[in-house]
């Protein structure tokens, strides 16, 4: 055989190889795993399904990178077709995982992520769907090749509560992902969080059975966290029981999230299913969210967040914010939410933000929406306040060029459906009303929306009316150079 021949066919070698690189220690058992996507102590539940995005993808989609032709692949060779190379596989019991419930199998996620994350080749790190795994507190970092999946089909979860939870651990935070490119977390598996322990630790009151208060988390760990990353993709995952947000995406960018299941009870306290802050460019599809706090939350610093084709509730509804906290400066700016259902829930579309703040929320457009028994359907709340003691402050984050189309549905009676609370000194501006239908779930009509320096226009006429918001555009915003953002 030619020299030349031999050289080109030592890359085809070494892809072929590849094909299932479970290269980690050999770790036999005696007795089968127990657990599985229903065993261990997984709190299962109904299945998500998964379904495909919508036709519009988030913006900047064609940024995903590329991956490279196959190893020994000439691309200008008509005679050569293009294949694309199977990925390497890493499956963690390679590693020593045990996947029995109560083993820590920390330490084999860890070397199996730096074995993938080291690989050549596209890579996936597997977790099987015959066991239940339970890790500690772990970030996941690259750099790593882009591609990368972290499959999950079995069960994954955290110790038990505060009291199984190592003293050595970060307590703010369990699984992170930070500094990668072109990760995947997907799956037919579930994330449980072990969460109700957490919920009851002495610090925050919170809503209890029958009436009754409860105390809420003090130092809750976020589920899952996305730390300055790119090019990401989160879907058909079941996640549930966080002890506080499921996940939460920070500095991130061009981030797409697909056909997930997230539940937690309605009275577990501060469950956000999905927090944005600092990220830009996100797409958010196809998923149900049911637990006790935002069913999404969008932070300071998030830009161009289109949400669609999402079910929420019980739960506080779809929220921006809470923004200015600490009289600090937030910005967030076109932000879509379009195909939406809210249902059994304290709050349906929401804007919240504290006094003393600074800086704007602009082009928030809310588009074919559907009410279900939601207390409060929609509200601007320039006076975010947690316990209602707050002090009066003269500035605000200024919100404006804020839409409403489509809104229909019925609401809890106790509070009036419609809410604009806005600051004196930096009123609400350009807020528009089409085709708002919202109608009492029992009971009579609560026919008198609350207006408070908001300004803007009824495109066509609303149930209830609006009629309390003002024309044009107040004086005191003016030339303010401290509703300035980017």
């Amino acid at each position: 055989m030619g020299v030349a021949i031999r050289l080109l066919l030592l890359p085809l070698m070494a892809v072929a190889f590849c094909g299932y690189c479970v290269t980690g220690r050999s770790h036999f058992h005696k007795k089968p795993p127990r657990g599985g996507s229903s065993g261990g102590r997984h709190r299962g539940g109904k299945e998500g399904s998964v379904v495909s995005s919508p036709a519009v993808p988030p913006a900047d989609d064609d940024t995903q990178p590329v991956p490279p032709p196959p190893a020994g692949i000439v691309p200008s060779d008509p005679a050569t077709p293009v294949q694309p190379a199977e990925p390497c596989v890493f499956d963690v019991r390679a590693y020593g995982a045990v996947g029995d419930g109560s083993t820590d199998d920390t330490q084999a996620f860890r070397e199996a992520w730096k074995a993938a994350c080291a690989s050549a080749a596209a890579a996936v790190l597997l977790v099987p769907s015959d066991g239940t795994f339970t890790i500690t507190t772990t970030t996941f970092s690259g750099p790593c090749k882009p591609g990368l999946v972290f499959q999950v089909d079995g069960v994954l979860m955290p110790p038990d509560g505060p009291d199984c939870w190592p003293a050595s651990d970060n307590r703010r935070q369990w699984v992170v992902f930070s500094n990668l490119d072109g990760l995947t977390l997907r799956g037919a598996g579930t994330i449980e969080g072990n969460g109700e322990d957490w919920w009851n630790l002495p610090c925050k009151p919170h809503r209890g059975p029958n009436g009754s208060t409860l105390r809420g988390p003090c130092d809750s760990p976020t589920l899952v966290r996305f730390f300055m990353s790119r090019n990401l993709v989160v879907e058909g995952l079941r996640v549930e029981n966080s002890p506080e947000f499921h996940f939460r995406f920070d500095g991130c960018s061009d981030v797409r999230v697909d056909g997930l299941y997230i539940s937690s009870p309605a009275n577990s306290p501060n469950t956000d299913g999905i927090h944005v802050e600092n990220t830009e460019r996100v797409g958010i599809y196809n998923s149900r969210i049911s637990n006790g706090d935002d069913c999404i939350s969008i932070g300071t610093g998030s830009y161009d967040v289109d949400i669609q084709n999402i079910t929420c509730g019980p739960g506080h509804g779809i929220s921006i914010g809470s923004l200015g906290v600490h009289n600090s400066q937030a910005c967030v700016s076109n932000v879509t939410v379009r195909n939406a259902v809210i249902r059994n829930s304290d709050n349906g579309l929401r804007i919240k933000t504290w006094q003393g703040g600074m800086g704007a929320v602009s082009g928030i457009a809310f588009a074919d929406v559907v009410m279900e028994n939601v207390r409060n359907c929609i509200i601007v709340d320039q006076y975010y306040c947690l316990d209602k003691r707050c002090m009066n402050q003269s500035t605000a984050v200024h919100v404006t060029d804020v839409s409403y189309a489509n809104v229909r549905g019925s609401y809890d009676t106790r509070s009036a459906p419609i809410h604009f609370a806005c600051s004196d000194t930096v009123p609400c501006t350009n807020i528009t009303m089409s085709e708002v239908e919202l109608l009492p779930a029992s009971g009579e009509l609560v026919d008198d929306p609350f207006c408070w320096s908001a300004y803007g226009t009824q495109q066509t006429l609303t149930i209830p009316p609006v009629t309390c918001l003002q024309d044009g555009l107040p004086d005191a915003l003016l030339d303010n150079p401290d509703l300035k953002c980017r």
